[in-house]
């Protein structure tokens, strides 16, 4: 009965969350459990992928794809824990762009310039991110628009800094987030390492905050919860995650553009939907929005090697956006009535 009048999503503590039906889906991480159509998706793609291109899979091949997914999962998995406390967060886009050309302008050399890139990217996306949180929580501005006039101001910061495209990252940055290590690539290694970090968060006070007040704001207000400064973190968190999208990013292209992030901006809003994360708060994961991310990467390789002209790619991707939001959705009312 408590777990029945519970809302919906990630506001219930996880003791309230496993049944006596399905005892192996209480084992799998939260994350896991609510992405199974995604992933679906993403290993039938995969399958198709290797079937038109065997070699795309060799160890360096595999390595290089997952380097291309890596910094739009960041993204998207930043998107989602602003969207999952029901916001939503255009900076993104700046965050990664400044990241990008900090990287091609700063002398970072070797493994110590490396920490230093890392420490100071950080910096830089849990900076803007509680400034976005200042700005939504205590000015109580919309989050589209504050977040949209903070892009912006990084955007014209990022041409302060790089007039135009060019300069070249750190090789260690780029041999050693693009590679492999004992034939596993390192792009894969930061992105469990990511969400394993997010795992521990989530069970954390700050993660089961972060849902209820996505789920019902007004209510986890007269529980007690601090909403203010929860969604602060919030942003401070979806910056950090930034910042990682950032780094990997100019690893990859191995140079810098201060316009670096903006084609990132739109593909994480359409990956944390295709995730199955509610723009209306409160349910989905940041796995999910990994999962995504990596769905729109592999599906505009097979469509590449199929020939479909890049024009229609866009369209192609839509119509897959739609039908999987559109079976989550037939799936999410069939258990509710059940």
């Amino acid at each position: 009965m408590i777990a029945e009048n519970m809302p919906a999503g990630g506001f219930n503590p996880p003791s309230l969350l496993t049944t006596r039906k399905n005892p192996m889906k209480s084992r799998l991480p939260r994350g896991i459990q609510d992405t199974y159509l995604v992933t679906a998706i993403l290993v039938v793609l995969l399958a198709v992928y290797w079937w038109l291109q065997p070699k795309a899979f060799g160890v360096w091949p595999i390595a290089g794809l997952m380097a291309a997914i890596a910094p739009l999962a960041l993204a998207a998995a930043g998107e989602a824990v602003v969207v999952i406390n029901r916001g939503f967060d255009l900076s993104l886009a700046g965050v990664i762009s400044i990241v990008n050309v900090i990287a091609v302008t700063l002398p970072f050399d070797g493994i110590s310039g490396a920490l230093l890139l890392l420490v100071v990217s950080m910096a830089v996306g849990a900076a803007v991110g509680y400034i976005n949180g200042v700005l939504v929580t205590y000015l109580k501005l919309q989050s589209l628009a504050a977040t949209l006039a903070v892009m912006i101001i990084l955007g014209g910061i990022a041409f302060s800094i790089l007039e135009a495209p060019g300069g070249s990252v750190n090789d260690w940055v780029v041999d050693n987030l693009t590679g492999n290590i004992f034939m596993f690539p390192q792009a894969l290694l930061v992105l469990l390492l990511v969400w394993c970090g997010w795992v521990r968060l989530r069970r954390s006070a700050f993660g089961i905050n972060l849902y209820a007040i996505g789920a019902d704001e007004r209510a986890a207000q007269l529980s007690g919860i601090n909403v203010r400064r929860t969604r602060i973190y919030a942003y401070i968190v979806a910056g950090v995650f930034y910042s990682f999208a950032g780094i990997m990013l100019s690893a990859q292209t191995g140079t810098g553009s201060p316009i670096a992030g903006d084609p990132l901006l739109l593909m994480s809003f359409a990956a944390v939907v295709l995730g199955g994360v509610s723009l209306f708060g409160g349910t989905g994961s940041i796995f999910s929005a990994m999962v995504g991310a990596a769905i729109l990467v592999v599906l505009i390789k097979v469509l590449f090697v199929i020939g479909i002209s890049s024009f229609y790619t866009a369209i192609v991707q839509g119509v897959v956006i739609i039908v999987v939001v559109a079976v989550n959705s037939m799936m999410g009312r069939r258990k509710k009535e059940e």
